[in-house]
């Protein structure tokens, strides 16, 4: 009897013992209520406008009864329709601490397992400069966390399948009680664990081609990403030094002046641009953090990129581990039927020992595995169908992704040369006035 063997998930194959033909199975509602040909005009981001203007500093006390600092930020949202006629109306809002949006993308992560979930910014600042502070209640630093959580925000309300979700929509309207009805839906039961993913990990056998060269890539996209990011850090640090140095002219030109009298004027102005060269970095490095969040955002994107795969391999684990089942129980069957042992086993020596089953035991048995072998040919099947339709709906948001991902890196490293190349003429402004301060002498 042939072993029926698990194709990966998505692949063609010809129909085997216990598989479901191949092919998209019927359309499936996403949890949370959105369906998966949403399309984009129906996106959240159409008609409401989503902001977090505000952070605040608080203590609280936390699940201990421990008195703790955090960080609140204020979400204010605004019907489209309302600002397009004229109206000012004004918005509404509510205050939401980190650990919430935390708890909400682990629940997105968990119902949208087929989607490249938004990642957070960073709780903690990391690739950082000398004199940037590392310190997460540091005023610049929360003011970048702000932005980083209105991003993602205003991302998961621009996704066209989970805009749509429940749970999502009372996150950015209902303060009181969002925190008991996201954890009522018991989406951490459903969560997968770690030991799991790893086993499926290294025991998978027939792994789909596109999701191991997708999963490599992410690997690959967070590795030039940080090595960006740390060059990035390195080169922040010498400008700061060098920008700061150009005070020593200012304090030079300036101690000059005081001793001459015709070049008095002309060494006074100049060390006065001195100066403000010297001043400017600090809003210059300011400006680059914004563009260094960017590409973290990308960075973070590599693991959301990952945990597709991992519950692709998850799924991909699950039917070959019940394919093997079906078969082991299919190669039973056969053994009682024809009364033929193909493989050693303890059932075969105590036979031997204590003497052949009745034919009524016999049959009895091959009752109870012929109902087991149907359930289960049912449940490959299932997994089948649900495989197909993971690999449907996860590809394409993964070519969503790519497409999204190109579009900002694009403009994210155009805005930074400007950045560099304004600041290169600012430089080359200051010595020019310096010059002109020179030739008045």
């Amino acid at each position: 009897m042939e072993r029926p063997e698990a194709a990966p998930l998505g692949a063609s194959h010809s129909c085997q013992a216990g598989e479901a033909e191949p092919g998209p199975g019927p359309a499936e509602e996403e949890p949370g209520g959105g369906a998966a040909g949403t399309m984009m005009e129906d996106c959240l981001s159409k008609k409401i406008e989503i902001t977090v203007s505000e952070a605040e500093k608080r203590t609280g006390r936390n699940a201990m009864n421990m008195q703790e600092t955090y960080t609140a930020y204020l979400i204010e949202t605004r019907a489209v329709e309302s600002q397009t006629e004229g109206q000012c109306s004004p918005p509404d809002s509510l205050w939401r601490r980190y650990s919430e949006f935390e708890l909400l993308r682990n629940y997105l992560l968990v119902n949208y397992p087929q989607i490249v979930v938004p990642p957070l910014p960073e709780k903690r600042a990391e690739f950082v400069w000398h004199k940037l502070s590392a310190d997460n209640m540091d005023p610049d630093f929360v003011e970048r966390r702000r932005i980083g959580l209105e991003n993602f925000l205003i991302r998961v309300a621009s996704h066209p399948i989970i805009c749509q979700d429940k749970i999502f929509y009372s996150f950015l309207t209902q303060e009181g009680g969002w925190k008991e009805m996201v954890n009522e839906t018991g989406f951490q039961l459903k969560a997968d664990s770690r030991l799991k993913a790893l086993n499926a990990t290294f025991r998978v056998k027939n792994p789909d081609k596109r999701f191991t060269e997708l999963k490599h890539y992410s690997d690959e996209l967070q590795s030039v990403i940080s090595h960006l990011l740390r060059v990035r850090a390195r080169v922040a640090d010498r400008l700061y030094g060098v920008y700061k140095v150009h005070g020593n002219y200012g304090r030079v030109f300036s101690e000059w002046s005081a001793i001459e009298k015709e070049m008095g004027d002309g060494l006074q102005s100049a060390g006065h641009h001195m100066d403000v060269y010297a001043a400017s970095i600090d809003d210059i490095l300011e400006e680059e953090e914004h563009y260094a969040d960017q590409l973290k955002e990308y960075l973070f994107y590599a693991e959301a990129l990952r945990a597709v795969c991992r519950k692709h391999e998850l799924m991909q684990y699950d039917l070959e581990m019940a394919a093997q089942d079906l078969a082991s129980k299919k190669q039973q069957c056969e053994e009682l039927a024809t009364g033929t042992l193909r493989t050693f086993s303890l059932k075969g020596m105590t036979s031997k020992l204590f003497g052949q089953e009745t034919p009524e035991q016999r049959e009895g048995k091959i009752k109870v595995l012929e109902e087991q072998i149907h359930e289960g040919e049912e449940q490959l099947k299932s997994k089948n169908v649900e495989g197909r339709e993971f690999v449907k709906s996860a590809w394409t948001d993964i070519e969503r992704f790519k497409e999204q991902k190109n579009h900002d890196l694009k403009e994210a490293l155009i805005s930074y040369a400007v950045m560099q190349i304004s600041m290169c003429k600012k430089g080359i402004q200051v010595w020019t006035n310096a010059k002109e301060c020179f030739s008045k002498m």
